[in-house]
């Protein structure tokens, strides 16, 4: 499972000429944090390609739950299987914090492609790494403990956007409240905070509002991999500060 894009985003992929172009056809867009920028299930087809900042993936389960699928940011395009195939949309998607962009039309963005064969051939690269990074998160959610799966999103989190210092802490600024992290899990805020307790209290991550550190990046992986479970995290001294949990 996986929260971000594999490879180069779209907009870097493409060659320059074609970048140009792409966003020359759109109108310049600035998003509010929290402002949802594309609504599921709506029947609108244009586009959004993101020049800065951060965006989340959502649906709503049959249950009422919010389940985010990934994290959307700079050089990457959302909106584009509507605008392709007409349907509606397939998820919500939210700025994550202040967020610019460029609004393309579906009629545009369509004419577009056809005119750009290296395009085309890029959106379809998409559409195949979206349709297997869903397949992995639906066998994530039915066999993977939430320990673990919170372990592999932390995992991401840090290795993507993380800033590591000196002494080999990795600090995430990303503004993901607890409960966009429980989204992420696909699992209640209750339990993902019971996970993160126990996290913090090992000394593995410290956490505080919208933000973490993960101290122990090799065991969280090690967690994350399903190599190590939460009854068998080795216990840090008890005079270490970092294990002072902080809600």
């Amino acid at each position: 499972m996986s929260l971000f894009e594999d490879g180069r985003p779209f907009l870097h992929a493409l060659p320059a000429e074609d970048r140009r172009a792409l966003l020359a056809l759109g109108t310049p867009r600035a998003y509010a944090p929290g402002e949802v920028v594309l609504r599921e299930h709506d029947r609108t087809t244009f586009v959004v390609a993101i020049t800065s900042g951060w965006a989340t993936v959502s649906v709503e389960t049959e249950r009422g739950v919010r389940l985010i699928l990934a994290l959307r940011g700079a050089g990457e395009v959302v909106g584009d299987q509507a605008a392709v195939d007409h349907g509606s949309r397939s998820a919500t998607v939210t700025a994550l914090g202040r967020m610019e962009a460029v609004v393309v039309s579906g009629d545009r963005f369509r004419a577009y492609l056809a005119a750009r064969p290296v395009a085309t051939v890029l959106i379809m690269r998409q559409f195949s790494s979206r349709l297997r990074s869903s397949d992995g998160e639906r066998r994530s959610l039915a066999s993977e403990k939430v320990l673990q799966r919170l372990a592999a999103r932390l995992v991401e989190l840090a290795e993507r956007t993380g800033h590591p210092a000196a002494d080999g802490a990795i600090t995430v600024d990303l503004p993901l409240p607890q409960h966009d992290i429980a989204a992420a899990v696909g699992s209640t805020r209750e339990a993902v905070a019971k996970a993160l307790r126990l996290l913090r209290g090992q000394g593995v991550v410290r956490t505080a509002s919208r933000r973490f550190v993960v101290m122990d990046i090799a065991l969280l992986r090690l967690l994350a991999e399903g190599r190590a479970t939460g009854e068998h995290i080795p216990a840090r001294p008890a005079t270490d500060p970092r294990d002072c949990p902080r809600d």
